[in-house]
């Protein structure tokens, strides 16, 4: 589908990418440039990585996603937020208003030049979910004072704005909820699962497992979400609206992530199939609010967009393995 989205798109669009030097942003910013677009990344490198800019032909701005934005742009990208629970849990209160008051300011730029909004929110959004697998209506079961809701409900609360910006001013405003996503480009030090299990696989040490390993995820390589982004970005905004009015949406909210549900301890077996490590794997205590079960219901973005992951578990931690070999495992904080 990635190679398709060239076709698909014939003039070339100014993008703006808030959040752009981080994993998926420089991803993002790498599959755009390739198909001849022209962008822009906004970034303040709270937790994006001056690193992953390296050899791009992109326009930087060093810059608060949370103070207006200036310029015109056909489409705007808002990958701008901390992912991983040790990021965002450093500095709540920065987590929190980065969702909303970052938001507050993409939906201004867009309704002041009309470009069309695709909004990174996040399976997150569903907490600790007692429906499974969790579908786009699902309103989830979050805990809104909890160790995460800093990052849970920032994202829920930009989702209203999504909504209320649509409903108001008629903004192209489309919203991708993203689960587990792991390849090149992860901070090695940013908490994940998969980098973490990597790292210390690469170093000879024990891989971390909190609880018993038992909760589960589906975990999707980022070229499959990129592919996803892409269509979502490119499909018109007549189809979109149809589509989604027809579901009795009163925002375009798609699932985004890999169906394919595995156990944490799964991933950890994988990792060591191709990483042998002398350090085993040892048990930490559950972190609070952690999901205990989490799959994606992907059925409305294969009905809209065609969509649905491609590239195997296997493959995909084969990739990122070799990604952190040549370079972050060897001396990432340098980076």
């Amino acid at each position: 589908m990635g190679a398709g989205f060239g076709r698909m798109v014939h003039v070339m669009a100014e993008v703006l990418i808030a959040g752009g030097a981080g994993f998926i942003g420089a991803n993002l910013a790498r599959r755009l440039v390739a198909a001849g677009h022209s962008v822009t990344v906004l970034d303040n490198f709270w937790s994006g990585r001056r690193a992953n800019m390296a050899g791009m032909d992109v326009r930087l701005i060093e810059g608060d996603v949370r103070e207006p934005i200036a310029g015109r742009y056909d489409w705007v990208f808002n990958l701008a937020c901390p992912a991983s629970p040790p990021r965002y849990q450093r500095d709540p209160v920065f987590t929190l208003t980065t969702s909303i008051d970052g938001m507050r300011q993409v939906l201004a730029l867009a309704r002041r030049c009309g470009a069309r909004v695709v909004h990174a929110s996040t399976s997150e959004i569903y907490g600790d979910p007692l429906m499974h697998p969790q579908t786009e209506t699902y309103w989830g079961h979050v805990n809104p004072l909890g160790p995460r809701s800093c990052y849970d409900e920032g994202k829920r609360v930009a989702e209203t704005l999504a909504m209320e910006a649509r409903r108001a001013w008629g903004v192209d405003v489309r919203v991708a909820r993203i689960f587990n996503t792991y390849g090149p480009f992860m901070d090695p030090a940013d908490g994940r699962v998969v980098s973490n299990f990597i790292m210390q696989a690469l170093h000879g040490e024990a891989l971390t497992l909190y609880g018993e390993g038992r909760q589960t995820r589906g975990f999707q390589f980022v070229d499959d979400l990129l592919a996803g982004f892409m269509a979502y970005v490119a499909k018109p905004r007549a189809e979109v609206d149809a589509f989604f009015a027809a579901k009795g949406m009163a925002l375009p909210v798609l699932n985004l992530g890999n169906p394919e549900e595995i156990t944490v301890r799964e991933l950890a077996d994988e990792v060591l199939r191709l990483v042998p490590s002398g350090g085993g794997i040892v048990s930490r205590p559950l972190p609070k609010d952690d999901p205990h079960r989490r799959r994606p219901d992907i059925a409305w973005a294969r009905d809209c967009l065609g969509w649905e992951p491609r590239v195997h578990l296997r493959e995909g931690l084969s990739r990122t393995v070799a990604y952190f070999r040549e370079g972050p495992a060897a001396g990432y904080m340098n980076a």
